[in-house]
């Protein structure tokens, strides 16, 4: 399930894109199959191992085009482990909204991202969050949880004091965002039939991806698509503090794990 649009961020193949919080690694899978050098991060281990595995699968099943490259790191978003001016895209997918200090995120992101760079930013929409947050406080109040909703143009000052320049946006997932809702409503750790049901519905949609489950989340992502996407970028006169260096082989004694596809 992919919430960023490549066409928008305008990845082409042998940029080098940084997949930052990545979770289990279903953004970098899909940059490293159109010819990405892909650098995938995150802090916690289970997450940095299933997304060196995967992309790992990808490459020995040929699945990736010649001089694609990835990497998986476990490092922190708030001090990244690359250079000023080092990669020409980044993502940072449902991860801001779990940060304490996500200005110094911003910060980061824009600081390794190229001049004339993109970044794509998703989080979860200001309306079906709210909701979600109103059923149940098992939702988001938890280790690791999300500690705040952004309303869109929150989001978009915040980038904008980073640096960044937001431009196109766009809403995702409209259908997951009911799941939630009824998950939040008969309790996030419950078992229910009805969420059953519905979970086999999303399941089957992300597997066959028929015509009318693709139409009718078109048409209802405006209305209530439970991500928000911006893609912003770094303006192409940005000053650097830093000289620009090759991302990959720089993480020094960081842990990580490298592989070549």
């Amino acid at each position: 399930m992919l919430t960023v649009d490549y066409d928008q961020l305008g990845l082409r193949p042998g940029m080098t894109v940084l997949d930052l919080g990545c979770g289990e690694g279903r953004h970098a899978f899909e940059a490293y199959r159109r010819g990405g050098r892909v650098v995938a991060v995150d802090w916690g281990r289970h997450e940095v191992e299933t997304t060196k595995r995967w992309l790992g699968a990808i490459a020995e099943a040929g699945e990736a085009p010649e001089g694609a490259r990835y990497e998986v790191v476990r490092g922190d978003l708030l001090h990244l482990p690359f250079p000023d001016a080092s990669v020409d895209r980044v993502m940072a997918s449902e991860v801001l909204e779990h940060i304490p200090d996500d200005a110094t995120a911003m910060r980061e992101i824009f600081r390794v991202l190229k001049p004339g760079g993109r970044a794509v930013v998703t989080v979860p929409r200001y309306g079906p969050e709210r909701v979600c947050w109103a059923l149940s406080d098992e939702y988001h109040a938890n280790e690791g949880g999300h500690i705040r909703i952004y309303r869109g143009d929150v989001l978009r000052a915040r980038l904008s004091s980073a640096g960044l320049v937001p431009g196109r946006s766009h809403h995702a997932h409209a259908l997951h965002a009911p799941f939630w809702w009824l998950k939040c409503a008969v309790g996030v750790d419950r078992d229910s039939a009805l969420v059953r049901a519905y979970h086999r519905l999303l399941v089957w949609d992300l597997t066959t991806r028929p015509l009318v489950t693709r139409l009718a989340e078109k048409v209802l992502d405006p209305l209530f698509g439970k991500s928000f996407v911006v893609y912003a970028d770094k303006p192409a006169g940005a000053a650097s503090t830093g000289l620009s260096a090759e991302v990959f082989g720089v993480v020094g004694q960081r842990e990580r794990s490298t592989a070549t596809g």
